[in-house]
């Protein structure tokens, strides 16, 4: 079908190239993790993995994050959802504390994600991976704007693409079968992105505009300056 993925009755699986991509692309995201830690160590050297402030607070967006992915206001019939802006509260770690901390509490709340009801739909180790594991952890991509200007909005957009990315692979190898048949067959190909992205940008509007609000947007600078105290 194309360079990166072969299609076979109606399942799609990497080729050779696909898999030399997905693996570039884990190493790349290895190495800038590497390369934040590296440069927050230099910068900073107090001998400590993660403070007891950033534990605290990591731990309560955290909670808060997984409270409120259980309130959907919409349900995607195979998965997905829009939630009460739960992704907003994982990114918020990046956007406190760098790429470090925000991918290590990704990581953690993809794991949480999984044992919430993925257990019910394991195919393969790749697709828990694709679906929960690098999926959630590229939430914590936020942390590489957390010292731009406006960067928690451009840490939770790419957070988002992110995230939709992983999903989009998963189910191009995994969940074509679940495409509806009224879904035009000439472009079968934009189907896993068109579903994963729908939800995703919505919640991300939703959140977005929130955001911008004043008053929110004065907060999210005050409890900033409290996390990193």
């Amino acid at each position: 079908m194309s360079l990166f993925l072969n299609q076979e009755d109606g399942y799609y699986s990497l080729t050779t190239a696909g898999v030399a991509a997905f693996l570039v692309i884990l190493a790349a995201l290895v190495l800038l993790t590497a390369f934040f830690r590296k440069k927050e160590s230099n910068e900073a050297r107090t001998g400590k993995v993660f403070s007891a402030r950033q534990l605290v607070f990591s731990a309560a967006a955290l909670a808060l994050g997984f409270i409120t992915s259980y309130v959907k206001i919409i349900d995607m019939p195979w998965g997905g959802s829009v939630t009460l802006c739960s992704m907003l509260f994982i990114t918020l770690i990046g956007y406190w504390y760098g790429p470090k901390v925000g991918l290590t509490a990704g990581f953690a709340y993809g794991i949480l994600q999984f044992l919430q009801g993925g257990g019910d739909f394991i195919l393969s180790l790749m697709q828990v991976c694709m679906d929960y594991i690098l999926a959630f952890a590229s939430l914590g991509l936020s942390g590489f704007f957390f010292r731009s200007k406006n960067g928690l909005i451009k840490g939770y957009l790419l957070a988002i693409l992110a995230r939709g990315f992983f999903h989009t692979i998963g189910g191009y190898l995994y969940w074509m079968e679940y495409m509806p048949e009224s879904f035009p067959k000439s472009i079968s190909f934009l189907y896993p992105f068109a579903y994963n992205y729908a939800y995703l940008l919505v919640e991300a509007f939703i959140t977005i505009v929130i955001l911008s609000l004043p008053p929110v947007k004065n907060a999210m600078v005050r409890v900033k300056a409290m996390a990193a105290e």
